[in-house]
């Protein structure tokens, strides 16, 4: 069964084929990949996750125009099946388009449930940091996440033009949600 882990630099080859099926240079939501992180080599790949961990450590301030973000990689028998990041907060763009939490599933991997199972996973850490509700957002053609977010209690608030392009936001209430910490 997969499961939600930290990011590790032991699965450095692992992650890169991941990375590779979606294509070197594609965005990969929720994985906090950026263009000009190195990743390929032993001391980048170290470098990106020492990254990683920073962004999520409250105690470390946030980069100039970023929140702190917890992230989890999605992985079966050491194999990197996607990821997912929780924002703690919400500045102006994640607001208007990026929402608290982003998530993406490698193509291999996809249609067996696990970004559903992820997101249900990581909404207990969002209650945790205090959060009451949390803002999902998704293409507007992106019938899988849409069906991924109307699982787990997405209720849509609407359908807007952003710098990301058209997307549906949804609101997750957290409040009165049982804990759901099974695996992914």
């Amino acid at each position: 069964m997969a499961e939600l882990i930290t990011p590790t630099t032991r699965l450095h080859e692992r992650w890169l084929a991941a990375r590779d099926d979606w294509g070197r240079g594609v965005h990969q939501d929720g994985s906090g990949l950026r263009p000009d992180d190195e990743v390929d080599s032993a001391e980048g790949f170290a470098a990106f996750v020492g990254k990683l961990r920073r962004e999520s450590d409250p105690a470390i301030p946030a980069a100039a125009g970023w929140v702190h973000c917890s992230y989890w990689w999605i992985v079966e028998d050491d194999e990197v099946l996607g990821s997912i990041a929780l924002r703690h907060e919400l500045n102006e763009f994640l607001l208007e388009a990026g929402g608290h939490i982003g998530y993406g599933v490698r193509p291999a991997a996809r249609r067996r449930g696990l970004a559903s199972r992820a997101l249900a996973e990581v909404l207990p850490h969002a209650r945790e940091l205090g959060l009451d509700r949390v803002l999902l957002t998704c293409e507007v053609t992106n019938e899988g996440s849409r069906r991924t977010i109307e699982r787990n209690g997405g209720v849509l608030e609407d359908v807007r033009d952003t710098a990301l392009g058209r997307l549906r936001r949804y609101w997750i209430t957290l409040a009165g949600r049982a804990p759901d910490r099974q695996g992914v």
